[in-house]
């Protein structure tokens, strides 16, 4: 049987983990009895995650990432265990481990843009830092014998970036509406509360533009308000300072994690979502929102126009008065979108069929 590992150390965490949460739970239900899935979790994350399936085993892997114990001790116990494959689900890897993997690059932004976190010391080592993260991020380009991308987009964007050498082994696979929402019931009593609202739906990262976001909803007068949905940490404390000095705060409610009942309500009954980011890899609220048919306002953007085409209204992330026009545009005319032909093509199951192909691909001559 073959020996197949997956980077599950961001289980828990937004994003990356609901790919990670999707991808285990599709694996575990489909044929995988010439397989054994070696699944690396956090400690926090060993004691919560379980798998019926006895071919699904679980490993503690307490390294936390772009650390010096990530790339000597996580890099032992993968050659430890022996396998044939190992798959990263994310940027950070060991680079001393030169078996074959595969990597899932979820998007180019990190190469992109900074993050604006300057570590607790000072500007010098942030820089050092995101300088050796941009080398890790070459080479596991360069060595991963397949790349999966979630859309074509980020695809042309890692071509650009590291030349058309590497274009072959990069395979685009959308990803879809987590099974967790998607079964999710509704927290219908949050209508006696939220009423004639937008909504943003997920982090608040510089790239993330959520603060022209704010500063054009300045001008939308009358009864609307703008809900903000997203994780509690470093990034939100730093928007909930904005909030509090924009001129908006009175039309604004930030909500930090939310169940998924109440994420489900605001996907229902907003007026629409609102995604003014700079650079994405898919969009993960965009396609939640699309499957309960809450219309979009997003960045143009190459990848949005991708996945949503003519679909969404578009403006310029760039340009705050774009954002406010468009927002007005869609008070005043209300227009209406059809998603049921794009999110067929959305999915985590095909996802995960297609990517179980990739380890069948390149693991049958191991």
């Amino acid at each position: 049987m073959k020996k197949i590992g997956i980077d599950a150390r961001l289980y828990s965490q937004t994003g990356v983990g609901t790919y990670l949460q999707n991808l285990l739970y599709y694996l575990e239900q489909a044929d995988t009895n010439g397989e054994i899935f070696y699944i690396y979790l956090t400690k926090k994350d060993y004691d919560s995650v379980s798998f019926k399936k006895k071919n699904f085993i679980k490993r503690e892997a307490g390294f936390a990432w772009h650390s010096f114990s990530e790339q000597i001790g996580f890099a032992l116990m993968l050659y430890r265990d022996g396998l044939d494959l190992m798959h990263f689900t994310y940027f950070s890897y060991p680079v001393v481990y030169l078996k074959k993997f595969i990597a899932t690059v979820h998007d180019a932004t990190p190469l992109l843009f900074k993050t604006g976190k300057a570590s607790t010391k000072n500007q010098f080592v942030y820089n050092l830092k995101h300088f050796f993260f941009k080398i890790v991020v070459s080479l596991q380009v360069k060595m991963a014998v397949k790349i999966i991308t979630p859309a074509d987009s980020v695809k042309k964007q890692l071509v650009e970036i590291y030349g058309a050498g590497i274009s072959q082994k990069i395979q685009p696979i959308y990803e879809g509406v987590s099974y967790k929402v998607s079964r999710a019931k509704e927290n219908a009593s949050l209508g006696k509360k939220f009423k004639d609202f937008f909504i943003y739906v997920g982090n608040f990262y510089p790239h993330k533009n959520v603060e022209k976001l704010i500063d054009a909803f300045t001008g939308i007068a009358g009864k609307y308000r703008l809900v903000l949905i997203g994780p509690n940490d470093y990034f939100t404390e730093r928007i909930t300072r904005y909030i509090n000095s924009s001129k908006a705060k009175n039309k604004i409610t930030l909500l930090k994690s939310p169940p998924t009942a109440d994420l489900v309500f605001f996907y229902k009954n907003a007026e629409a979502i609102i995604h003014p980011s700079k650079s994405e890899g898919f969009g993960l609220p965009l396609v939640e929102a699309a499957y309960f048919n809450s219309p979009m306002i997003a960045s143009n953007i190459d990848v949005f126009k991708e996945l949503w085409a003519d679909q969404y209204l578009s403006f310029n992330p760039n340009d705050i008065n774009d954002i406010f026009e468009k927002i007005k545009s869609f008070i005043d005319k209300k227009p209406g979108f059809d998603y049921k032909d794009r999110l067929k093509k959305y999915s985590f199951a095909k996802m995960t069929e297609e990517t179980l192909k990739v380890y069948h691909k390149v693991t049958q001559n191991s």
